[in-house]
């Protein structure tokens, strides 16, 4: 550190700032704005706001605009309210630098309401924006803007047309690689990329400045520009590229070491990665600290750190020599930098992108130089332009190949589950450890070859030398397997069970003692991709990469649109989890939503089998019996038809009651099956033709959930069933104010936990 003392500043804030985070002082994340602000803007949503244009984007429903150095106006006084994302109401001729007056309502940015769920707040967080507008209409705005960046946008938006026109449906990538433009890529193939580990290609990143800015120096030295010329001309062209394809994190750093690693070319000074990455980090986190717990911040400086710093010593206790058995342990050491990361904020690691990443880095740059290539040929002449890019579009091919192949293979990802605070310490305090041992065993075995030329040392003393290195080694590698099973290791010998905050729906996951685990339901009519954001993200988060059961209660929207996507991405390789059986209401008519469900569940190579009134399920310490539909039903109404279920451990008992109202919740307590239970799932969101006095005053629970939207139209829950739920000694819990609610019993007390607090 001596050495190196900006790298032990950048340390000393790091510490420093995370001391304060879990001392409660919002640095990294929270509210910054005056209380009086906050107050005023939770009493009048509907507010006028003044900013400035910094960039603005079409969405599929609205204009999208981001303001910034915004004031929010009340009684002629201003008060600041830092950046803020404005959704319009119909679109507007904007240009970055323009001000604008605009009135709408003001909503704080929301918090993740379910495990694994995106932490849009903190993410906003890191960019100054703590308050969306929606439904704003624009009331004045000025002539003046800035034609700089305004020119910049047109530069981008001319470079997006050549590309479509000379890389046809591969355009979307070739835009998200050179221009950092995601905004066409498909979702499925940024899934593919992912699960293969080489997403980070799709981004700008030190790799591609690396490429794109030293190609530039090296080309204008070698056209005659001297040092300081080639130098100067390349800086001001990356800072420029750097703006203009968005100014993401890890363009922000890859750009900035570049300017510092061109900087010491120019002055003859010599370049330091270490110290590089410390100053940037610390430019970074003092224009906001938030950024300190960011994904693409940790997984950025996470990756420099993994080559800088860890490759060359997992090398050494590796014994890589050759240069490809040092590449492969310097992507494995780059993987064990991050691993706690990506476990921490998607719950999966690909094992298929430590191999994946040999065939693909060599060649990356062959793809953004065909892109560039095609871009400045495009200028003059688009059919030179298409011919000169088909060779990357080739690579492209090979590249959809490989993740096509990763998706066929169920090891292909790890499903760690997210760890806890305490596991990523003891994983990161095991990996130093191992780090010092690597540069002991680096330092001997220098030593050992410069005694072994010098002829220091005997045979005995040589074997000596090697049976240490070899026990080191082996220490180390039992570090690390110890490491890696910590971050791993979720304790089970209790039922869970997570009613997911779906918006208007339902989605149930359960997860038993003995590491069993079930989906009942899974749809919202209200939430869109809900087996991309909700569903996949939370079991993810747990560590599960196997379900052993899907229940689908019927055949609704709200019931199963996130169930069937999670079928179709099971069946088509978009992720490695599998799952046993989908379990389909026993009807005679089978809707078109019901045999949907059941062709992509065979695709995907799940078992479909019906459940009806007195079939049961038997899994370890949990059993599941099924209630209802009766053997005769028809299918004709899938509410009162739907599939109603009983769980029980040991001495806890609970209820899924789907969308069934009060018809056949009498024919369930003309049965005799209905029993006293713990837990009511509310049948029907909580309509108030469903849960009946008599139905309740059979069952008695002690708790009942509510799953629906707050914005629902339906009046979901209804006044009256809260009345009778509580007028029934019962503890009404809602996901539409606490995010995901979920039960915890050894089979006999029961724990409630609910994902956001009030």
């Amino acid at each position: 550190m001596t050495k190196r003392p900006l790298c032990f500043l950048c340390f000393l804030m790091v510490l420093g700032l995370g001391i304060m985070n879990f001392a409660g002082i919002p640095l990294l994340g929270g509210n910054p704005l005056p209380v009086t602000v906050q107050d005023w803007i939770e009493a009048h949503p509907g507010s006028v706001i003044c900013g400035e244009v910094e960039q603005y984007e079409n969405t599929e429903f609205s204009q999208s605009v981001y303001l910034k150095k915004t004031y929010l106006i009340y009684q002629s006084k201003k008060f600041s309210i830092e950046n803020v994302r404005v959704f319009l109401k119909k679109e507007e001729d904007l240009k970055p630098g323009m001000k604008i007056l605009v009135k709408g309502t003001l909503k704080r940015v929301e918090e993740p309401s379910n495990p694994g769920g995106f932490d849009s707040q903190h993410y906003y967080a890191c960019r100054h924006i703590y308050y969306f507008m929606k439904n704003a209409v624009v009331r004045k705005k000025t002539e003046s803007y800035s034609r700089y960046r305004q020119l910049l946008l047109h530069v981008k938006e001319k470079c997006r047309q050549i590309l479509t026109a000379a890389a046809g449906e591969d355009a979307p990538l070739f835009c998200a690689m050179v221009l950092g433009d995601k905004q066409d890529l498909d979702p499925e193939m940024r899934m593919r990329y992912q699960l293969a580990g080489i997403v980070h290609i799709l981004a700008i990143s030190g790799l591609h400045i690396s490429i794109l800015g030293m190609g530039l120096y090296n080309l204008l030295k070698k056209i005659g520009l001297g040092i300081w010329s080639a130098g100067i001309f390349s800086l001001g062209v990356m800072l420029q590229y750097g703006i203009m394809t968005g100014g993401s994190i890890s363009t922000m750093r890859a750009v900035t070491m570049f300017l510092i690693a061109m900087g010491a070319r120019i002055t003859g000074r010599i370049y330091d990665m270490m110290t590089a990455l410390s100053v940037t980090a610390m430019m970074i986190l003092l224009e906001s600290p938030a950024y300190l717990l960011d994904s693409g911040f940790l997984l950025s400086f996470g990756c420099v750190l993994g080559i800088g710093v860890a490759a060359e010593k997992i090398c050494a206790l590796a014994g890589a020599e050759k240069k490809w058995t040092k590449a492969l342990v310097s992507s494995m050491a780059l993987q064990l930098v991050t691993l706690p990361v990506m476990l921490k904020f998607f719950g999966e690691v690909s094992l298929a992108g430590f191999f994946l990443n040999l065939l693909v880095l060599p060649s990356v740059g062959f793809v953004l130089t065909g892109g560039m290539a095609a871009l400045l040929l495009g200028i003059f002449c688009i059919p030179a332009a298409k011919l000169a890019i088909l060779p990357a579009r080739g690579l492209l091919l090979f590249y959809e190949y490989l993740c096509s192949l990763a998706g066929k293979l169920r090891w292909s990802t790890w499903i760690g589950g997210e760890p806890e605070i305490w596991q990523i310490l003891v994983y990161y305090v095991i990996l130093i450890t191992v780090l010092f041992i690597g540069q002991y065993v680096k330092i001997q075995i220098r030593k050992e070859k410069e005694s072994s030329q010098r002829k220091e040392r005997s045979g005995e003393q040589e074997k000596a030398v090697r049976w240490k290195l070899c026990t080191l080694r082996m220490a180390a590698g039992a570090l690390l397997t110890a490491g890696i099973l910590v971050l791993g290791f979720h304790p089970s010998g209790k039922l869970k069970v997570t009613c997911l905050d779906v918006g208007q729906g339902d989605g149930i996951l359960v997860e038993t003692p003995d590491n069993h685990h079930f989906l009942i339901d899974g749809g919202s009519s209200s939430q869109s991709d809900l087996g991309r954001y909700c569903l996949l993200p939370a079991l993810k988060s747990q560590g599960i990469s196997y379900l052993d059961g899907l229940f689908i209660s019927h055949t609704d929207k709200d019931h199963i649109s996130g169930a069937k996507e999670l079928l179709e991405y099971m069946g088509n390789g978009l992720t490695t989890i599998r799952a046993g059986y989908l379990v389909l209401p026993s009807w005679a008519e089978k809707p078109e939503a019901w045999e949907e469900l059941s062709d992509a569940a065979q695709k995907a190579g799940i078992k479909v089998v019906t459940g009806k009134k007195g079939d049961e399920l038997h899994c370890g310490l949990v059993s599941f019996s099924i209630l209802w539909p009766e053997k005769n039903a028809t299918g004709k109404d899938v509410n009162e038809e739907a599939m109603v279920m009983e769980l029980s451990f040991g001495e806890f008992q609970m209820l899924f009651t789907g969308d069934i109202g009060a018809d056949t919740e009498k024919k369930l307590l003309a049965s005799g099956n209905l029993t006293d239970v713990d837990c009511l799932k509310v049948g029907h969101h909580g309509s108030r033709y469903s849960t009946t006095e008599a139905f309740l005053e059979k069952i008695k629970p002690e708790l009942a959930i509510i799953s629906c939207s707050s914005t629902n139209t339906y009046g979901h829950p209804s006044p009256e069933t809260v009345e009778r739920l509580e007028a029934a000694g019962s503890q009404v819990e809602y996901t539409m104010k606490n995010g995901a609610i979920t039960v915890e019993t050894d089979g006999k007390k029961l724990k409630i936990y609910r994902f956001r607090k009030d």
